[in-house]
């Protein structure tokens, strides 16, 4: 009976009476909604996903292998759970650790992005970089879409602040005067406040994302 529960997903909890075993109880772990579609889009998109559990490994496949996760650490301790985001992060990878529970808090705080959900434990959302506000999967995939926007919002403001400045300091100084290439610096300064003014619309875009 134990291993046909363990089967389909249940966790073993013993009932002892007097130092002998009087019943099982299976508990099941809901999936949360949407998470076969969040794992999939994960996948496609080239991001490796790993379930970390205290779970028995049985339990562990079954869910991993009814969402798509490939690769399962069970049975771990929580300090076990950080040991694992460490281990890849000397691999040189870049760790998201999603968890809302007190044993997923060592890992979060471990990560280099963790990321909790406000119906988590308060030491869960203590430890995490980021708390998704709407309990839902999807805002995972939000998160990653809107984390590569902003990063290249601000490379493209990086962008025209130095070009502003490669260009315009160097002629106000007249620094390539001998060319005939000379500048008021008044005019200079103006393309100064127009750089800040350029960088701030560009960054505004981002509202179209959120």
């Amino acid at each position: 009976m134990k291993k046909d529960w363990l089967k389909v997903g249940n966790s073993i909890v013993y009932v002892v009476k007097n130092r002998q075993i009087i019943a099982l109880i299976g508990i099941n772990d809901l999936v949360r909604e949407n998470a076969k579609e969040v794992i999939s889009y994960l996948n496609k998109n080239n991001i490796q996903t790993i379930m970390l559990t205290g779970d028995h490994e049985e339990t562990a496949k079954k869910i991993a292998n009814d969402i798509g996760i490939t690769k399962i650490m069970a049975n771990v301790l929580p300090s076990q759970k950080a040991d694992m985001v460490k281990k890849l992060k000397q691999e040189n990878n870049y760790v998201m650790m999603c968890g809302d529970g007190i044993n997923d808090s060592p890992a979060l705080a471990s990560s280099d992005i963790g990321v909790s959900f406000n119906s988590g434990t308060d030491i869960a959302m203590d430890a995490s970089d980021v708390i998704l506000v709407r309990n839902d999967l999807h805002s995972i995939i939000d998160l990653i879409y809107i984390s590569k926007k902003t990063i290249r919002n601000i490379k493209q403001n990086l962008f025209w602040a130095f070009f502003y400045n490669s260009l315009m300091i160097p002629i106000s100084m007249g620094l390539l005067s001998y060319w005939g290439i000379l500048i008021n610096p008044m005019i200079a300064s103006l393309a100064m406040v127009l750089s800040s003014f350029t960088v701030i619309l560009n960054a505004l875009r981002l509202k179209k994302t959120i």
